[in-house]
């Protein structure tokens, strides 16, 4: 195939271009600036994809038979509310837009954020747990909010030019051998610790990688969402007793059982028979690595 892959040199979109890459796959990468090195199979234009211009020049010219879009401003307090807003939906409308001219299907990264307590000033408890892709969503956030809009937009594409869009919704991402959990875990006692809007959970950046290619190779009709989240918690601990603890509170409905994330991804099982398969157990103790054409 050939595929676009916009946030080409950010965290999960490197190891995206890797995974096509390696694949055999003619891969654009876009970002904001190209990388320092190179890669078989990919090459990289500086793109604003906030310009519409730019953004169908660059995209058109390729011809995808896919793309791939997880550029972004990645949460809020990066930049001012209104550019994180702005620069997300009108990225994703120009990148969806060019998509669907190119006759391309479309895998882009909405978040776990769009249900609304993640980044909430007070974080709150969801109508139930697990959370799954038909939970309402309430975002109070310019980040969220702009995840809410995408997905519309990812709709209005799908209707509009008879593509397939995938709305990913990854949960909190980690990468094989860092330390974040690790610290987090050790760190945190339930008596003292502040209430956690996603409830401590996570993905495997190859996880995000495998579902996204699960989402290409099994392309729904029309626009589909999916959580993607790790099988457990990164705490150790029971979840329900553990967000009890802390939350002072649970949901009516509960069911959840030991370590299980609050995040259900048995949609994508079903569909895209995707299942996450790596765990911080091991992850935390891998060698630290990331794809080399970032490197210089």
């Amino acid at each position: 195939m050939n595929v676009v892959v916009t946030g080409a040199t950010g965290g999960v979109g490197s190891w995206l271009v890797d995974h096509f890459a390696d694949d055999g796959h003619e891969v654009l990468g876009l970002d904001l600036e190209r990388p320092p090195g190179e890669h078989e199979n990919a090459t990289f234009l500086a793109t604003n994809l906030t310009d519409q211009g730019q953004t169908w020049d660059a995209i058109l010219a390729h011809d995808p038979d896919a793309v791939v879009h997880f550029a972004a401003v990645p949460r809020p307090g990066i930049e001012p509310d209104a550019r994180t807003f702005l620069t997300n939906v009108e990225s994703t409308y120009h990148v969806l837009e060019a998509a669907g001219r190119a006759g391309a299907n479309v895998v882009w990264a909405s978040s776990e954020s769009i249900y609304g307590s993640v980044f909430a000033d007070e974080p709150w408890l969801p109508e139930y747990f697990p959370v799954d892709e038909a939970h309402s969503r309430r975002p109070a956030d310019p980040y969220a909010t702009s995840k809410l809009v995408g997905e519309e937009i990812a709709a209005m594409a799908a209707r509009k030019h008879g593509i397939s869009v995938t709305s990913i919704r990854p949960s909190w991402v980690t990468y094989p051998g860092e330390k974040r959990t690790a610290r987090a875990r050790e760190a945190f006692d339930p008596a003292t610790a502040e209430p956690n809007g996603n409830f401590w959970t996570y993905v495997d950046v190859r996880d995000v990688v495998s579902i996204v290619a699960a989402a290409l190779e099994n392309a729904p009709d029309g626009h589909e969402t999916y959580l993607a989240a790790a099988a457990e918690n990164f705490l150790d601990r029971p979840t329900a007793a553990t967000i009890e603890t802390v939350f002072g509170d649970l949901p009516a409905e509960c069911d959840l059982e030991g370590d299980e994330s609050a995040f259900s991804t048995a949609k994508a099982r079903s569909d895209l028979g995707w299942e996450p398969t790596h765990s911080w157990r091991e992850a935390e103790t891998e060698p630290l690595e990331g794809p080399a054409f970032l490197e210089r």
